[in-house]
């Protein structure tokens, strides 16, 4: 959190720039999360709208009841709350309406086959139209092509991660990545 709100701040035009951060089931059910990750929110001085927590569907299963009461404590602060790899695990679409929620993330094994497999293909764009559907944020894992690229802003899907963009890179380089990245959007 402290080096995203460093970038925010050093980075010029990425004062909208977030951190996703997975949580395990073990960790949502922790009793003190939520003043734990506001502490950090404060020392960090980083918005809590900056902050999106990440959940696979299995994490979701572990205790519903407590699970969907800590994500909509955490959404409460004013963090963004998007299920991890949507698709894979126990998906049911009542759980979408049932967790507060803001976006999903759709599973890098999907987009792997989607410019070659029609069937992966309309999968995403289904995943893509649900979320639109229910006003949910979509990015995609995994981009390495820009046939994926292309495939996938066809959909409607204009967020995304993989290597076509950037490899994991130690903090002190990302600040040019960035500033490459918006100058390419500009």
């Amino acid at each position: 959190c402290r080096q995203v709100r460093e970038w925010q701040r050093s980075v010029p035009g990425c004062e909208r720039l977030s951190a996703n951060v997975n949580l395990s089931a073990r960790q949502i059910l922790e009793p003190g999360l939520k003043q734990e990750i506001h502490a950090i929110l404060l020392e960090s001085g980083l918005a809590p709208e900056s902050l999106v927590l990440e959940i696979t569907e299995s994490t979701m299963m572990e205790d519903v009841e407590n699970v969907s009461a800590r994500l909509a404590d955490l959404r409460a602060l004013g963090m963004r709350i998007a299920i991890d790899d949507f698709g894979t695990g126990f998906s049911s679409l009542g759980y979408l309406q049932r967790f507060p929620v803001d976006g999903l993330k759709i599973a890098k094994e999907f987009v792997d086959d989607m410019v070659f497999n029609a069937r992966n293909a309309r999968l995403v764009e289904g995943i893509v139209h649900l979320g639109t559907a229910l006003d949910l944020s979509t990015l995609a894992e995994g981009i390495e092509t820009d046939d994926q690229r292309r495939r996938l802003l066809s959909t409607g899907c204009v967020l995304g991660q993989g290597y076509l963009f950037a490899r994991p890179a130690p903090a002190d380089q990302v600040p040019a990545m960035l500033l490459r990245t918006a100058v390419a959007a500009a």
